[in-house]
C-alpha cells in the first residue's frame, strides 16, 4: 500500500508543480499575458485526458504484464527529454498565433513526461484495485489531489520567491527520475502481487458485485459534471487576473480551491451534504451573475475577488459532490475517470480557445452561470420539486443579469474585440459638439487612453501624459532637436502628440487589435508632426533583435493596467533598453498600479547597473489627466538634477531585503501595497 501512496503523491506533486514553473518560464516570451495560463491549462487538461485514455484502454485492452512493460518502457524513453528547459527557437516573431505556438512548446518540452504522469493517476489506482480486491482504492484518488494542492501552494511561498526558474526546471527533473524509479517499482511489484492474489480474489466478492453499472445518462452528468467545473474554474481565473499581474500565485489560488474540492468531496462521503450546501449555491450563484453587470463590484477587486473565489469553491464542491456520489464500482473506474478528464479538457478547451475566436468580449462566464443552473436541474432532478425547481429559476435571473451586462458593454461602443491578449473596447462619451466629450479604449475594464471629441482639443494629451507627467518631462529635458523617441505600449497613440517636425517617434505593441483601432479610432498617429513607425510584436524581443536605435528617450508604458507583464521590469530587460538609448537619453517606466510598488524594483535594479533614477508624481489636478507614477532612468547624472525635474522628484520608497528582479527571479509579495 505504502509504494503506492508514494508513487501517487510522487506523481501528481510533480504534475501540478511543473505548470506553474513552465508556464512562468515561457511568459515572458508572449508578452507576460494572463492568456499564457488559460492556454497552458488547456493543455494540461488535454494532456491529463490523454493520460487517462491511456489508462483506460491498457488497462482494458492489455494484459497485466503487457501493460506494465510498455508503461515501463515509455518511462525510460521519457527520460531523454530532460531537463525541462523550453528551447529558445520557440520565441514568436510577432505574427504568430500565440495559443497555437504554446501549444506545441509544450507539447516539444514537457509532453512526454507530462502525459505519463497524468496516467498514474487512474493506472496505478486500477493495479492497487487488481492487487488489493478489498481495498479503499478511491482514498488513492483523494491522495493524488492533496498531492497537487500541495504542490500549488508551495510553489509560489516556498520556490518562487526564492529559486531561479532555470533551477527550478532542473530540480523538477530531478524529482521525475524519482518519480520514474517509483512507478517502474509499483509496476513490478503489482505484477507479482497479482498473481498473489488472483486465487483470493476470485474466491471473495468484489466490492461493488451489487452496484449496477453505469447508464449513459450517468456518463453524461460524469461528463458534464466535471466540464462545468473545469468552465468555471478558467472563467473565474480569467475574470479576477485579467487586471491584476499575471503570476503564479494569482493562476494557483483557483487551481487550489478546484483541487481542495477534489479531495474533500472524495476522501469522504461526510464533507459534501446537499442540506447545507444548495443554499449558499444558490445564493453566490445569485450574487456572481449580479456582479458581472454591477461596477460596484467588477471594479472593486476587494470585493470581486472574495466573491468569485468563494464562489468557485462553492460551485465546485457541488460539481465534485455529484460527481462523488456517482462514483462507480472500482471495475468502472478507469472509465469513470476518463470521462472526468473528458469532461474537464471539453471545458478548458471552450474557455481556453473557442470563446476567445467566437467572442468579442469575456461572456463565458456569465453564460456559465446559466448553464450551471441548467446542469443542477438536471442532477437533482429525483429531488423534491421545490429543490429541483430552484436551479432553474437561478438560470433565468443568471441569464437576465448576462443580458444586462451584454447591454451595458455595447452601449455607446463603436468597437469591441477580442484576441489572445484580451478585450479591447472603444466607446464615446459625450459628443463631438461637447467641450468635455471623449473617445476611450478601454482594455478589460482598466482606461487605456482616451482622446477629445471636438476637432479643437483632439491633439491634446490626455490621460498619463499631462505636461507635468515623468515621461513628458523625460521628452522636454532631453535631446530637442530631430528626437527620436520609442514607446513601448501602443494604447491610443496619445504620446505622439509630443512629436515636433523632424522628431521619430517608434512605438512598439504585441497586439495587431490595439494597432488597427489606434490607427483607425483615434487620430493621435495620424496627426502628429512627428515621424511615426510601429513595430508589431512583443517589445522586448524585438529590440533584442534589432540594432541600436539610439533613442532620446525610451517609454516602457506596459503598466497602465494593474495586469503587468515582470519580464520588461528584469535587469535583462534594462540591459536591452540601455542597448537603444543614447548615453545623454532617458527610459521612462510607468510605473502607476494599484496593487504593486513597482516604482523600488525599478530603482533597485537601477542602482545594481549603476543608474540614475527620479520618481515624479504626478497628483494632477487637472481633470483632463490622471494621477501617475513615472520613474527616469538615466546613465546621465545631469538629467535627474535639472530643475525642471530635481523639483518635481519624490522619494522612493525602501523595501528591505528586494533583490534586483531577473528573468530567472522576482518575488512580488514583496512589493504588495
Amino acid at each position: 500500500m505504502l509504494l503506492f501512496a508514494c508513487t501517487i503523491f510522487t506523481s501528481a506533486f510533480l504534475l501540478f508543480l511543473v505548470q506553474p514553473i513552465i508556464a512562468k518560464e515561457i511568459l515572458p516570451w508572449f508578452g507576460g499575458s494572463a492568456a499564457v495560463w488559460t492556454t497552458c491549462l488547456v493543455f494540461f487538461q488535454v494532456a491529463l485526458l490523454a493520460g487517462y485514455t491511456y489508462a483506460d484502454l491498457t488497462t482494458r485492452k492489455l494484459s497485466a504484464r503487457a501493460q506494465a512493460v510498455l508503461h515501463i518502457v515509455l518511462l525510460v524513453v521519457s527520460l531523454a527529454v530532460l531537463p525541462i528547459i523550453a528551447d529558445s527557437s520557440w520565441k514568436p516573431a510577432g505574427n504568430e498565433d500565440p495559443g497555437m505556438r504554446i501549444l506545441g512548446l509544450l507539447i516539444v518540452t514537457i509532453g512526454l513526461p507530462y502525459f505519463l504522469l497524468a496516467t498514474t493517476g487512474p493506472l496505478v489506482q486500477a493495479w492497487f484495485a487488481r492487487a488489493f480486491p478489498l481495498g479503499t482504492v478511491y482514498r488513492l484518488f483523494a491522495l493524488s489531489n492533496f498531492a497537487s494542492m500541495l504542490a500549488l501552494i508551495s510553489y509560489p511561498f516556498a520556490f518562487e520567491p526564492w529559486i531561479e526558474t532555470a533551477v527550478q526546471a532542473r530540480a523538477w527533473s530531478v524529482g521525475y527520475a524519482v518519480f520514474a524509479v517509483l512507478c517502474i517499482a509499483t509496476a513490478l511489484y503489482s505484477l507479482r502481487r497479482t498473481g498473489a492474489t488472483a486465487d483470493a480474489a476470485a474466491a471473495s466478492p468484489s466490492e461493488g458485485d451489487a452496484v449496477p453499472a453505469p447508464t449513459r445518462f450517468d456518463y453524461f452528468l460524469w461528463l458534464a459534471l466535471s466540464a462545468m467545473g473545469s468552465w468555471m474554474l478558467l472563467a473565474i481565473t480569467n475574470h479576477i487576473t485579467q487586471n491584476i499581474a499575471s503570476i503564479p500565485f494569482l493562476w494557483l489560488v483557483p487551481l487550489s480551491l478546484y483541487l481542495l474540492t477534489f479531495i474533500l468531496c472524495f476522501e469522504s462521503d461526510g464533507w459534501y451534504q446537499r442540506t447545507w450546501l444548495l443554499g449558499p449555491c444558490a445564493v453566490l450563484l445569485g450574487f456572481c451573475a449580479w456582479g458581472l453587470q454591477s461596477s460596484d463590484v467588477s471594479l472593486d477587486i476587494k470585493t470581486a475577488v472574495p466573491l468569485y473565489l468563494t464562489g468557485l469553491f462553492m460551485f465546485c464542491m457541488f460539481f465534485h459532490g455529484e460527481l462523488a456520489k456517482m462514483r462507480p464500482a472500482p471495475r468502472h473506474l478507469t472509465k469513470f475517470y476518463l470521462m472526468i478528464s473528458l469532461g474537464g479538457a471539453l471545458g478548458g478547451l471552450f474557455v481556453g480557445l473557442v470563446a476567445p475566436r467566437i467572442f468579442s468580449t469575456y461572456y463565458e462566464l456569465g453564460m456559465g452561470f446559466v448553464v450551471a443552473g441548467i446542469l443542477a436541474t438536471l442532477t437533482l432532478r429525483k429531488l423534491p420539486f421545490f429543490v429541483w425547481i430552484t436551479p432553474i429559476a437561478l438560470a433565468g435571473v443568471c441569464g437576465y443579469f448576462w443580458n444586462v451586462q451584454i447591454v451595458q458593454l455595447h452601449e455607446n461602443t463603436r468597437v469591441m474585440v477580442r484576441d489572445f491578449y484580451g478585450t479591447l473596447r472603444v466607446k464615446d462619451i459625450g459628443t463631438a459638439e461637447s467641450e468635455d466629450g471623449v473617445r476611450r479604449l478601454v482594455h478589460g475594464v482598466i482606461l487605456h487612453g482616451e482622446q477629445y471629441l471636438s476637432p479643437a482639443r483632439r491633439n491634446m494629451p490626455t490621460t498619463y501624459y499631462g505636461p507635468d507627467s515623468g515621461v513628458a518631462l523625460a521628452i522636454k529635458n532631453t535631446h530637442q532637436e530631430n528626437q527620436h523617441v520609442g514607446v513601448i505600449g501602443l494604447g491610443t497613440g496619445t504620446l505622439a502628440v509630443w512629436g515636433k517636425p523632424g522628431d521619430n517617434y517608434r512605438f512598439f505593441d504585441i497586439n495587431p487589435q490595439v494597432v488597427n483601432i489606434a490607427q483607425n479610432e483615434f487620430t493621435y498617429l495620424k496627426e502628429s508632426k512627428a515621424k511615426i513607425d510601429i513595430s508589431l510584436g512583443d517589445a522586448r524581443l524585438s529590440l533584442e533583435r534589432e540594432p541600436p536605435h539610439d533613442f532620446d528617450v525610451l517609454v516602457v508604458d506596459a503598466f497602465s493596467s494593474d495586469s503587468i507583464p515582470v519580464h520588461l521590469i528584469t535587469r535583462e530587460a534594462m540591459a536591452v533598453y540601455l542597448k537603444h538609448v543614447k548615453n545623454s537619453g532617458a527610459i521612462a517606466f510607468h510605473v502607476t498600479n494599484r496593487f504593486l510598488k513597482l516604482a523600488p524594483v525599478v530603482k533597485r535594479i537601477a542602482d545594481d547597473m549603476g543608474l540614475y533614477t527620479a520618481l515624479i508624481i504626478d497628483e494632477a489636478e487637472d481633470t483632463a489627466f490622471s494621477k501617475t507614477d513615472w520613474i527616469i532612468v538615466t546613465r546621465d547624472k545631469t538629467l535627474v538634477e535639472a530643475d525642471a525635474i530635481a523639483q518635481k522628484s519624490s522619494a522612493v520608497d525602501t523595501i528591505p531585503g528586494l533583490r534586483p528582479w531577473t528573468d530567472d527571479f522576482n518575488n512580488l509579495y514583496q512589493i504588495l501595497k
